[in-house]
């Protein structure tokens, strides 16, 4: 899997728990959602991604967030 699809895989489903964690547990897990959001966004403009470190580290090959 190129490290791009995983990266949009992982964003998906910590939002996907999360609404289901806010629906069943507490609506505080929103701010989880929130969170992934940001990191997203910050993601989009800055090329800083910290899901992009940790999955390189896991051995997922590609990138998406730094421009080559």
């Amino acid at each position: 899997m190129k490290l791009e699809n995983a990266i949009r895989a992982l964003a998906g489903t910590f939002i996907l728990i999360s609404l289901a964690l806010a629906h069943y547990v507490s609506p505080n897990w929103l701010w989880f959602t929130a969170f992934v959001g940001a990191n997203l966004l910050q993601s989009a403009f800055t090329g800083f991604c910290p899901a992009e470190m940790v999955l390189k580290k896991l051995g997922v090959g590609g990138s998406c967030c730094s421009k080559s």
